[in-house]
This record gives structure tokens, C-alpha cells and sequence, in this order.
């Protein structure tokens, strides 16, 4: 799995004009599910993200969670980072997992999170979203489960 995490100051995502999901401060994660994700990865992505220390103590050192922060979390599936680029102008896609196996791997990440304690807001799987964020700081990791 890779996901793309932006701390913002507040994120929402639309779907035909209708706000689907949005949260104050807190964490968008970009969630992209790979052919061979198994469900170790979506648990094991879950708690890292979840975990992650990229909020500002009262010293300005990036030391705080989302716990400690009370932030919210938007999780917007992103097949798209699984484009290849490396020949020609056009990406392909045969990396990202078919939404038959996509599906239960992205529903497990959000309830995995909300297993942890986060209320999680969504997009819709394959749905036409625009996403909109007020990035914070800005802080952007990108994070893939071959690497942790």
C-alpha cells in the first residue's frame, strides 16, 4: 500500500458538488492499493500512520500524534500512485490493484484506524472526487508498506 499523508489545517472532498467527508486539523491520507496488498499491510499502514509525530509541541518540534492533537482523519482512495511513467508520456496502471481486491483493503485500512480510536472520514471508492486541503506547514510524507 502507499499512501500519500498531508497534515492540514482542514480537508474536505466533494462528489457531484455534495461534500462527502471533511475534517478540521488533522491528517489527508491519498490511499493507493497495490496488486499484491494483504491485509497485514493495510493493519500495519494504519498504526504507523495513525502514530505518526508530524504535529508541533509548544516548543514548534514536530513531537505530537494525531491522538494528542485530537486531529481528524480523510482517507481518499488514489489508485493513481501506482501510475508508471517509465515509458512514454502516458501512465499505466497494472500495478494498482482491481477494485475487487482494492476494496476490502482500503475498508479494512478505515477500520483498522477507527479500531484505533480515530473518526474517519471518506471519499468514495472510484467515485469523481475533488479533494480540497489547506496543507499545513507544509508537511507531506509519502509512506509505502515495501518500506517499512
Amino acid at each position: 500500500m502507499r499512501a500519500v499523508i498531508t497534515r492540514v489545517k482542514n480537508a474536505r472532498v466533494e462528489i457531484d458538488g455534495g461534500v462527502r467527508g471533511k475534517i478540521g486539523m488533522g491528517l489527508l491520507v491519498l490511499l493507493g492499493v497495490k496488486s499484491d496488498d494483504t491485509e497485514a499491510d493495510a493493519v500495519k499502514l494504519a498504526d504507523k500512520i495513525t502514530k505518526l509525530r508530524i504535529f508541533e509541541d509548544s516548543d514548534g518540534k514536530m513531537n505530537l500524534s494525531l491522538a494528542e492533537v485530537n486531529g481528524g482523519l480523510l482517507v481518499v482512495s488514489q489508485f493513481t500512485l501506482y501510475g508508471n511513467c517509465k515509458k512514454g508520456r502516458r501512465p499505466e496502471f497494472l500495478s494498482a490493484a482491481r477494485p475487487e481486491t482494492a476494496v476490502p483493503l482500503y475498508e479494512l485500512f478505515i477500520g483498522e484506524c477507527r479500531r484505533l480510536g480515530f473518526d474517519v472520514e471518506t471519499g468514495e471508492f472510484g467515485a469523481d472526487m475533488q479533494v480540497f486541503s489547506q496543507n499545513d506547514g507544509p508537511v507531506t510524507i509519502l509512506m509505502d508498506t515495501e518500506t517499512l
